[in-house]
C-alpha cells in the first residue's frame, strides 16, 4: 500500500470514515475510499499548500475546516499534533468571540484521548461539559460546513471551588506552601516588601513556626513588631520593624476583605488533577471561579501556585506521546498585571521547564500583549480568535497581534477584524516542532452542553465524588498561631508565679541580692519563640521530621515550599 493509500484510509476526527462521494470531487482517494484532511488535490493551489501542513499521521485533535477567500473547505482540516499540546499555547480574542467554547473542544478531545485537563470557569459557564451536547440548527449547520459527526456527549468531570466558596470541593492552601512571592502579589506588595517577606517566612521555618493559615503568619509578623519580639529581628538581616508593619497592616486588610477561607488544611494534593477515570476518559477539573470573580489577583494568582506545585512533584519525562495534563489558564492577563519582575521570571521558569514534566499550558486572554514577550515566546499553538480596532488603541493591538505570527498569504489585519464567532486564526507546532502555516479556521461545535448545568446537578455531582470527604471539612490544627498564644501563656504564667509567692520567700540577703537579681533576670530573658523552641512539644516536632506535622520545607519557584509528603 503506498503512503497516500494508507493516509487515504484515516478517519476523521469524529471517528468515521469521510468517502470520496461525501467529500465531493475533492477526494484523493480511490472510488469510495475515505479522503484524508488535509490531502484535497482539488482546493485552490495556496489552500492546499495551507492544508498540506496540518496532514499530520499521528494522533491529533481536530479543531475544523480551513476558510478561504469567503469559503468554508471541509476537506481541508485544522488539527493539533496530540503529541505538541505539552508545548503550550495561546488562545486569545475579544470578548464574545468564542474563546470558551473553543477551550471546551479542546478540552473533550483530550478527554476522550485520556487526557486529564484543567479549565478554570471564570464566568461560570464550563460546567455543561459534563453534559451532553443540545443539537439544533446551529450545531447541525456547523456540524455541516465543518463535516463534522456530532454527537452529544458529556465527559467526566471534577468540580472546585477556591476555599469552598461557590459550588465545588474546596481547594485550599497552607500559608507555608504557597510561599512568599506569591502571597505578595495577591498583598500588592512591593519589591522590597516581598524580600522582608521571604525573610519572615524563612524565620518561621528555622524557628519550627508552621504557617497554615493566615492568623499564623499574622501572629508571626506581630510578635516581631511587639517589643518582646523586636530583639529577633536583629536576626534577620534586612527586614526593618516598619517594614514589617507594613506587611501586618496589608495582611491584616486582606482578611478583612474574606480571603481567610483559600488558606489552610486539608491542602489540595495537585496530583487530584492527574486522574483518569474508569473508561479511561482524562478527568476534566473545573475550577468555579464565579463566587470569586471581584478577586482576580487572588485567583490567578492560585492558578500559578497550582502549576507552581505541580512542578515541584511531577518527575522529568521528555517528549511524551501525549501530555500527562493539559492546564487552561483563563484571564491570564491578571496574572501579569504589576507583577514583579522577579515574579515574571519565575512564571517563565515554569512554563519552560514543566513542559519536559508533560504539561501543557493554555494561556487564555484578549491579545496576545498581555503575555509578557518572554512567556509568548514559549507558546507554540496559537488560536487567535476576532479582534476589534475601534479605537487607536485596539488598532495598535492588533497590529501587534499580526506580527506575532508567521508570514502568511492572508491580510491578517483585515481576517483578524472580519471574523465571526467560533472562527480563529489557527497556527500551531507541527510532528516535527515547525510551525504548521497560518490557517484561518471555521470551528467544529463541542459536543457537551455549551452552558452551565444546574446549581442542584452540580452540587450533587460534588457530594458524590470521593474527594468532598477528603476536602470538604476544613482542618485548625496546632500550628505558629496556637505555638506562640501558648508561649505567651506559659510566660505569663510564670510572672503570676513569681508575683504570688510570699514575701519572705522573696527577700534576699543584702549581700546576695544582686545576685538573686540577675537570676532572676536571666530566667525571664528567653524571648517567647525561644520558649517554645525549648519546649517539649517543639523537640517532639523535631523528631517527627518528615511526618505530616515536623516536615522538611525547602524553597524553590515563587518561593514555595516542596515538601515531604
Amino acid at each position: 500500500m503506498t503512503d497516500s493509500e494508507t493516509r487515504s484510509t484515516r478517519t476523521s476526527g469524529a471517528g468515521t470514515a469521510e468517502t470520496a462521494e461525501t467529500a465531493g470531487t475533492a477526494g484523493t482517494g480511490t472510488a469510495g475510499a475515505p479522503a484524508a484532511p488535509g490531502d484535497a488535490s482539488a482546493l485552490p493551489p495556496q489552500a492546499l499548500e495551507i492544508a498540506s501542513g496540518y496532514g499530520f499521521p499521528g494522533a491529533a485533535l481536530d479543531l475544523g475546516a480551513l476558510l478561504w477567500d469567503g469559503r468554508c473547505l471541509p476537506d481541508a482540516q485544522i488539527r493539533i499534533p496530540l503529541g505538541m499540546l505539552n508545548r503550550h499555547g495561546l488562545v486569545a480574542g475579544a470578548t464574545g468571540t468564542g474563546k470558551t467554547k473553543t477551550l471546551q473542544l479542546i478540552a473533550e478531545q483530550l478527554s476522550a484521548q485520556g487526557v486529564p485537563v484543567f479549565l478554570a470557569d471564570v464566568k461560570g459557564d464550563v460546567s455543561g461539559i459534563s453534559a451532553p451536547g443540545q443539537e439544533n440548527d446551529k450545531v447541525r449547520t456547523r456540524a455541516s460546513e465543518v463535516r463534522q459527526e456530532w454527537t452529544p456527549a458529556g465527559y467526566p468531570c471534577e468540580f472546585y471551588a477556591l476555599g469552598g466558596m461557590g459550588h465545588g470541593i474546596p481547594v485550599r492552601a497552607t500559608v507555608t506552601s504557597f510561599g512568599p512571592v506569591l502571597l505578595s502579589k495577591v498583598l500588592r506588595l512591593n519589591q522590597t516588601q516581598e524580600q522582608s517577606l521571604g525573610l519572615i517566612f524563612h524565620y518561621a521555618d528555622q524557628k519550627g513556626l508552621e504557617l497554615v493559615d493566615l492568623k499564623d503568619l499574622r501572629a508571626v509578623v506581630t510578635f516581631l513588631t511587639s517589643d518582646e519580639g523586636k530583639p529577633e529581628l536583629k536576626g534577620i538581616g534586612g527586614l526593618s520593624p516598619a517594614t514589617a508593619g507594613v506587611i501586618l497592616r496589608s495582611l491584616t486588610a486582606f482578611e478583612a476583605q474574606g480571603m481567610s477561607p483559600f488558606f489552610g488544611e486539608p491542602e489540595f494534593d495537585t496530583n487530584e488533577l492527574l486522574t483518569v477515570a474508569a473508561d479511561g476518559r482524562g478527568t476534566v477539573s473545573v475550577l468555579e471561579l464565579p463566587a470569586v470573580q471581584d478577586k482576580p489577583q487572588l485567583f490567578s494568582t492560585f492558578l500559578m501556585w497550582l502549576l507552581a506545585d505541580l512542578f515541584h512533584d511531577l518527575p522529568e519525562v521528555g517528549d511524551v506521546d501525549k501530555p500527562k495534563l493539559v492546564f487552561f489558564f483563563d484571564e491570564a492577563h491578571l496574572l501579569f498585571s504589576d507583577a514583579s519582575r522577579a515574579f515574571l521570571d519565575s512564571i517563565t521558569q515554569t512554563v519552560r521547564l514543566i513542559r519536559s514534566k508533560g504539561v501543557g499550558i493554555f494561556f487564555v486572554t484578549q491579545t496576545p500583549k498581555d503575555v509578557p514577550g518572554d512567556v509568548l515566546a514559549q507558546l507554540g499553538n496559537r488560536v487567535q480568535h476576532a479582534l476589534r480596532a475601534f479605537t487607536p488603541d485596539d488598532q495598535k493591538a492588533l497590529k501587534a497581534t499580526v506580527k506575532t505570527f508567521p508570514d502568511s498569504p492572508y491580510d491578517l489585519e483585515e481576517v483578524l477584524t472580519a471574523l465571526g464567532t467560533g472562527e480563529a486564526v489557527v497556527t500551531v507546532l507541527s510532528e516535527k516542532g515547525a510551525p504548521t502555516p497560518v490557517a484561518a479556521t471555521r470551528l467544529r461545535a463541542p459536543e457537551s452542553l455549551m452552558g452551565p448545568v444546574d446549581p442542584e446537578v452540580l452540587d450533587r455531582a460534588v457530594e458524590q465524588s470521593p474527594l468532598h470527604a477528603r476536602y470538604a471539612l476544613a482542618v485548625d490544627r496546632e500550628s505558629a498561631y496556637e505555638k506562640l498564644r501558648a508561649g505567651e501563656a506559659e510566660a505569663s504564667a510564670q510572672v503570676a508565679e513569681r508575683t504570688a509567692r510570699p514575701a519572705d520567700a522573696q527577700a534576699e540577703p543584702e549581700q546576695g541580692a544582686g545576685a538573686g537579681r540577675a537570676a532572676r533576670k536571666t530566667e525571664q530573658d528567653p524571648s517567647v519563640v525561644q520558649q517554645v523552641v525549648r519546649s517539649g512539644v517543639f523537640k517532639s516536632l523535631a523528631r517527627s521530621l518528615g511526618t505530616q506535622i515536623g516536615r522538611e520545607i525547602t524553597r524553590s519557584v515563587f518561593g514555595t515550599a516542596r515538601r515531604r509528603r
